[in-house]
């Protein structure tokens, strides 16, 4: 009796000096872990056949329920998971914290995965020190030897060879013929290669020519020299376009001529001006209604902002001669866009406006609906320049300017008669 005590206790003393000697950390997994009591071997699930017919035979399976560390899966659903997590110590609640599913998307990349670094950090990132730095590394960095030199002609592995086609499809792709009729074979027969080349590009086989032999035929130049069925497009000499000068007009002497009402000025382009201050802006804005004389007024890429819209807006609704607006390439919300296409309903001369490549650049739906109702209610309005989205909204728009097009032009040729 007194052996298994001096066993026992001489194995506690060198578990003890052993937990004594490791880590911290390690010592989680040395906790004493109470014996289980194995049970006995089951015998296999039988099978009982439960109806028999003369076409089916339904069985049913009686398998013994499912359990977890000798306890059924049903005692667990009282468990406090809290309870169990307040009884760990913080470095069980690290380790446990690692244990994560790398695909989880709920959790950030940085999380999904055990590495934790634990250096301090050297400095703020530095894109172009590090760009470099992966740069230098890739070019310091020696290629690795080939241990067979390269060799034309010599393959290397196995050749990939395809398998044999059945005879039978071979024999039905060669019975297949089409019958165009004596009238077209003859004709096709006599075609000489320029006119099959346009008869490809008139039905739209594209992939049977090359881009020279597509825009010859559709243009009516005839083939180039040399360009046949295996004719290779060659690289053309781009077209150099010289720079659009800068926009030179005085813009004070212009807010000028505004204010005056001037008779000569019926075209005013301030565009690509980037020093217009929003003082002058609203000069020009507040003396547009009194102006009967300017038709086309271009404001792209001046720094128009939501206020000065708005201020634009109302002054759209008192103008009486303005035609064409052009507010282009500047920070108009989307709410403000709508706020200008009604003005458009109470100027009734404005036939062209242009407002698109701004902050947003999609309106988003309610707003292209809102836009397409206020356009389908306008009959001066002519062209749009707004991208919009969604098919309805294009098409609704489109037909009801195509309407208003057609017509102008009949009242036109009312007056003419």
């Amino acid at each position: 009796m007194s052996e298994p005590s001096l066993s026992s206790s001489s194995g506690d003393s060198k578990r003890s000096s052993i937990s004594s000697d490791l880590p911290e950390f390690q010592r989680i997994k040395l906790k004493h872990v109470p014996k289980v009591k194995r049970r006995a071997p089951q015998p296999p699930p039988q099978t009982l056949p439960l109806r028999k017919t003369s076409s089916t035979t339904k069985t049913s399976s009686l398998t013994a329920p499912a359990k977890l560390y000798g306890k059924d899966l049903s005692e667990y659903d009282d468990v406090d998971v809290e309870t169990l997590l307040a009884q760990l110590s913080p470095e069980e609640i690290n380790i446990l914290a690692k244990e994560v599913d790398p695909d989880d998307n709920f959790l950030p990349p940085d999380q999904r995965c055990s590495y934790e670094c634990t250096k301090d950090p050297t400095g703020p990132l530095n894109r172009k020190k590090l760009i470099e730095h992966i740069n230098k590394q890739a070019i310091e960095t020696p290629d690795q030897p080939e241990f067979e030199p390269y060799v034309k002609g010599t393959v290397r592995g196995k050749k990939w060879v395809p398998p044999p086609r059945d005879q039978r499809d071979v024999e039905a792709e060669e019975k297949i013929a089409i019958d165009l009729g004596d009238e077209y074979e003859s004709a096709l027969k006599d075609a000489t290669q320029e006119e099959i080349i346009d008869l490809a590009a008139i039905l739209g086989f594209h992939s049977m020519m090359n881009q020279d032999q597509y825009h010859a035929s559709l243009l009516n130049k005839g083939q180039p020299v040399g360009m046949g069925w295996d004719g290779i497009t060659k690289s053309t000499q781009q077209k150099v376009y010289p720079m659009d000068p800068p926009n030179d007009t005085d813009v004070e002497e212009s807010i000028r001529r505004v204010k005056d009402d001037d008779e000569k000025l019926i075209d005013l382009n301030l565009n690509n001006i980037k020093n217009i201050s929003e003082e002058k802006l609203e000069q020009l804005i507040n003396a547009l209604p009194g102006n009967e004389h300017l038709e086309v007024l271009s404001l792209t890429n001046v720094g128009l902002t939501d206020k000065l819209a708005l201020l634009l807006a109302e002054a759209i609704e008192k103008s009486k001669t303005l035609r064409v607006l052009n507010v282009e390439t500047n920070f108009i919300s989307p709410p403000v866009i709508v706020k200008l296409v009604q003005a458009l309903l109470k100027c009734r001369t404005i036939e062209e406006f242009r407002a698109s490549n701004q902050r947003s650049q999609v309106l988003g739906n309610k707003i292209e609906m809102e836009i397409t109702d206020l356009v389908e209610k306008n009959t001066s309005l002519l062209r749009l320049g707004l991208h919009l989205e969604f098919n309805d909204a294009r098409h609704r728009v489109a037909a009801h300017l195509q309407r208003n097009i057609d017509r102008i032009r009949v009242q036109r040729l009312n007056q003419r008669k």
